[in-house]
């Protein structure tokens, strides 16, 4: 066990190597310090914090840091803009202000969370510390393999937690911490799943006249589905060309491929309504369908009084098929989440409901179709409409939360220096400039900062999206999923039955919930997950579930409703009296 004996022999090393190099301690110091000083004044502006804060902040991580100093540690993410930041500016500036070397891999989120399993089923020790989506955190706290960093902190991560960590201050904490009530995960980045659309076609009198006289009501942010899809009628059969180029009212993607699961996973069902109310996720039933008895999972299928294959479901699976069919470009069915991605800045789309923040900095770039001369974007984002079977206490959308995750199978001194990066690449220190370079911010005071407020104009509502009442309905996938890598593989294999045509929404999600139903079983039968591991239902008549309250609801008589909009103006009011 590493300990503070440890700190005494490091101190003796470090006096004889300074002795020998002819450098005093505070001289070592004072380097330290004067690499913090360069990066303040540098890199790390704006902060929410003076530099004489920043400074501060930093000189508890050169201290906290001496145990440490000389080690090589090496940590991994996924490939996003604002890992990219983390990898080639923040760890450069880590390892110079604490005299760790730190290594900061990307790759792919798929090699990411195969690694991971590696280290877990192996306990060989890959990485000392892992930015992995909090998706897993139904996996983390039931596996035992993460330590909890709510115990790290109070026991032998006590001396090296910062005393400015500030954990209110973090957004997404809720969703990295598990039915215990332990914090298994530290956010790191975040964002959310929201409608897109072009705002300056929205505007246009002939278009809004044209929609009002075909419809019967305004042109607007659609707030249920009905509407959404009326508008995506509109633009793809009614309009078909604006300033002479062919557009379309919908954009998505239906390749076969490992990012359609996401596609789904990413909170679709929800967004139609599926699952029961609750926040961060629905309880007993989650929008994956899953439904939970306590901490145990007991079933996905309707016969188990789960809701994958339920009727909210089977319409939402529905949805996505004929809107890609109908209203999506004809190349859009052969499309992967990376290939989709960059269409609606091609300037031919009107509206997208199942957009990621992620990709707003690439949607803001100088000389695009969709953003103007001055800079601001000729789009916005809105909160994503709701399904028909979507009721208020229910979450609507998904967020995605990478997290620093540290497993058990990792050396305490390792774990404990990756640790002090984790903190550092989330400090108020570094934070606000992160966020301004990825834009996805973690930090309540990031948000409410004035240098958010200077950039909301070209960023199409993501600002005002954050600082709005409204975000807390967008969250990652919860703590019913008891094992993500092997039950979220299951659903591209499935869904592309129904993005294909091969069989019918309702074939293709019977299929995943026998398959989720029987993945439950063999964890229920290896015991592996203890207490909090699955225990299958007994299989009932349907209809015994649907005569209980909540999921799975029965199929609705009428499943579209007259749709209802909102202009973006009015919308953005809303947030504004909600908060004040």
């Amino acid at each position: 066990m590493f300990d503070n004996n440890n700190k005494t022999r490091h101190s003796m090393a470090l006096a004889a190597l300074l002795a020998l190099s002819g450098l005093s301690g505070a001289a070592w110091a004072d380097a330290y310090e004067e690499a913090a000083k360069k990066w303040i004044a540098d890199e790390f502006n704006p902060s929410t914090l003076t530099p004489e804060q920043q400074l501060e902040e930093l000189k508890w991580f050169i201290k906290a840091a001496e145990p440490f100093r000389g080690m090589n540690i090496n940590v991994a993410s996924e490939t996003l803009t604002t890992h990219e930041y983390e990898s080639k500016v923040l760890a450069k500036a880590f390892s110079e202000i604490t005299g760790i070397k730190l290594k900061h891999d990307l790759m792919q989120e798929g090699d990411v969370v195969e690694k991971l399993q590696t280290q877990m089923q192996s306990g060989k020790n890959i990485y000392d510390g892992w930015v992995n989506d909090s998706d897993l955190i139904g996996t983390h706290f039931r596996y035992g393999k993460a330590v909890s960093i709510t115990d790290m902190m109070a026991n032998e991560g006590k001396d090296f937690t910062s005393p400015t960590l500030d954990l209110d201050d973090f957004i997404g904490l809720s969703f990295t911490t598990g039915p215990d009530g332990k914090v298994y995960q530290l956010p790191d980045q975040q964002f959310a799943n929201l409608y897109w659309f072009r705002a300056d076609w929205f505007e246009r009198p002939e278009l809004k006249a044209k929609f009002k006289e075909i419809y019967g009501y305004e042109l607007g942010v659609p707030v249920n589905w009905s509407a959404y899809e009326d508008i995506a009628e509109f633009f793809s059969k009614h309009v078909k060309e604006i300033d002479g180029k062919r557009v379309y009212g919908h954009m998505d993607y239906g390749k076969k491929d490992p990012s359609l699961g996401w596609r789904f996973t990413d909170a679709w069902f929800s967004m139609a309504g599926g699952g029961d109310k609750g926040l961060p996720n629905g309880l007993p039933v989650d929008e994956w369908g899953i439904r939970v008895d306590g901490c145990r999972p007991v079933g996905s299928s309707v016969a188990r009084g789960g809701d994958t294959n339920g009727p909210a479901a089977v319409f939402a699976t529905q949805k996505y098929v004929d809107w890609m069919r109908q209203y999506a470009p004809p190349e859009a069915q052969g499309m992967t989440f990376s290939e989709s991605g960059p269409v609606p800045a091609q300037g031919a789309i009107a509206q997208q409901i199942f957009w990621y923040t992620a990709f707003t900095a690439d949607m803001t770039k100088p000389g695009l179709p969709v953003v103007n001369d001055d800079g601001t974007p000729k789009w916005r984002m809105a909160p994503s409409p709701k399904g028909p079977y979507w009721e208020e206490g229910m979450k609507l959308g998904y967020q995605d939360t990478g997290s620093w995750t540290f497993l058990n199978s990792t050396p305490e001194k390792q774990r404990l220096a990756a640790w002090l990066y984790a903190q550092f690449v989330t400090s108020k220190t570094v934070s606000l400039k992160k966020t301004l370079v990825g834009l996805t911010p973690i930090r309540e005071s990031d948000i409410n900062s004035q240098a958010m407020t200077d950039v909301a104009p070209k960023l199409g509502g993501l600002v005002e999206f954050y600082r709005s009442p409204a975000r807390v309905q967008w969250t990652p996938t919860g703590t019913n999923v008891p094992d993500y890598p092997r039950l979220a593989q299951l659903w591209w294999q499935f869904i592309a039955e129904a993005a294909s045509g091969d069989k019918t929404p309702q074939q293709a999600l019977d299929g995943l919930a026998a398959a989720q139903d029987t993945m439950l079983g063999r964890l229920e039968r290896s015991g592996v997950l203890g207490e909090c591991g699955p225990k299958l239902n007994e299989p009932h008549d349907p209809q015994y579930w649907f005569d209980q309250p909540g999921a799975p609801k029965p199929k609705l008589a009428n499943e579209k409703p007259k749709g209802e909009t909102i202009a973006y103006d009015e919308l953005l009011k809303s947030w504004e009296q909600a908060r004040n």
